[in-house]
């Protein structure tokens, strides 16, 4: 991939949402791109592990999981699942967790912070509905692109250097 969010701000600065700066990049790849979808989920992450096994077609995940710190929602084995099934990537409104082996993974992961603990299994939360965080909505079937300096979304795919158009 050959652009950069910079780039993109620069190029299209009335037509992309910018995410606040508080989410750390903790996969293997810290730049992604890629069509929206949405899991909202509270301290539980039944929704998650789901999608992860579905087919991703270099989609993104958004996953609102309410700013909890308190539990991880993903780790190393989801993102694993994430990445073998072509997901692109993932934003998590949340905490991951086994750090050093999430890094290995070649999948892009921003979450907020780390815990330990693992998440609940209840299946509260829905899937493909807008999420807010971030000072920013994510809607299913919108684009994101996330890089080293942030992450923008856009209502349509970006015409990006390499990409061939939009």
């Amino acid at each position: 991939m050959t652009w950069s969010t910079c780039d993109l701000c620069d190029r299209y600065p009335d037509r992309l949402r910018v995410l606040t700066p508080r989410f750390r990049h903790f996969g293997g790849r810290t730049r992604f791109a890629g069509e929206i979808v949405t899991i909202k989920c509270f301290e539980d992450n039944v929704h998650i592990r789901e999608a992860a096994v579905e087919p991703g077609a270099g989609r993104v995940m958004v996953i609102d999981g309410g700013a909890s710190l308190r539990s991880a929602l993903v780790g190393d084995g989801v993102a694993g699942w994430a990445r073998d099934h072509g997901w692109a990537g993932m934003i998590i409104n949340g905490c991951v967790r086994d750090t050093v082996a999430l890094a290995k993974v070649e999948i892009g992961v921003m979450a907020l912070g780390v815990n330990p603990m693992q998440p609940g299994k209840q299946r509260h939360g829905a899937r493909n509905v807008p999420v807010t965080f971030g000072e920013v909505q994510f809607v299913p079937g919108e684009f994101l692109y996330a890089d080293e300096d942030g992450v923008v979304v856009s209502k349509q795919r970006l015409d990006t250097p390499g990409s061939g158009g939009a």
